[in-house]
């Protein structure tokens, strides 16, 4: 059984790389975790600009933690699938401690046609999100509650504190801000990334525990901090 979920990853992963070529986009992962962060500072400036985004200041407000995935690629032709790298912060009180690095993928079986980049921020409500991020896979809408980020009417129930998902996703595709579902979607550590930009092995659970003090990671603490002050 495991050699068979193994297998059809494998065909999973062969059929979204040949579909991404017959489109003519190359599937290319960030070129480092510095790389990672840098795009992410650029998809909240992107962000920032959009009217709807005041609504995602109001769930930043009492995140937990916030998490990035500056490219995602998605593509289908009755075979569909999914990959982008992130990396995650967790904020306690004022502090942000982390980078930790992830991957994001998934797939998808049914009638689609067509390839598709987008960026994601998502907003982590409590414990249970962040513990998603500290497992080796977890799978959103089972393992742990995602849902679309509310904006417009619906952004009003940002400020509920009955707020039911433990992670919000907002996405930014084509020039659209929007709140997009991760549901079915998987996450898992990247040890690479990890290693990269820790100099050495680590675990999320570490990562997370570190200051985000160095200087490679304040653009984006910055920039996380100045768009929820928009929720003031």
């Amino acid at each position: 059984m495991r050699n068979g979920k193994r297998r059809n990853r494998i065909i999973l992963a062969a059929a979204l790389v040949l579909l991404l070529a017959a489109f003519g986009v190359t599937p290319a992962p960030a070129s480092d975790a510095e790389s990672l962060i840098k795009n992410s500072v650029r998809v909240l400036k992107e962000m920032e600009s959009e009217n709807d985004v005041k609504d995602m200041a109001h769930v930043l407000e009492g995140a937990h933690a916030v998490a990035f995935v500056p490219s995602m690629v998605k593509a289908g032709f009755i075979l569909g699938g999914e990959y982008g790298e992130g990396l995650v912060l967790r904020k306690e009180g004022n502090k942000w401690f982390g980078p930790s690095f992830y991957n994001l993928g998934g797939g998808s079986v049914g009638l689609q046609i067509g390839v598709q980049k987008t960026a994601f921020v998502l907003v982590v409500n409590n414990k249970d999100g962040v513990e998603a991020f500290l497992r080796s896979k977890t799978k959103l809408g089972a393992d742990v509650a995602v849902a679309a980020g509310p904006v417009g009417r619906r952004g009003d129930a940002a400020t509920d504190a009955q707020m039911k998902a433990s992670i919000y996703s907002y996405s930014m595709a084509k020039g659209l801000f929007a709140g997009v579902s991760l549901d079915g979607s998987v996450l898992s550590i990247s040890v690479k990334r990890n290693r990269e930009y820790w100099k050495k092995d680590i675990s999320a659970d570490e990562a997370l525990k570190r200051p985000a003090t160095d200087k490679r990671i304040r653009p984006l603490i910055q920039e996380i901090e100045k768009i929820t002050r928009k929720a003031k």
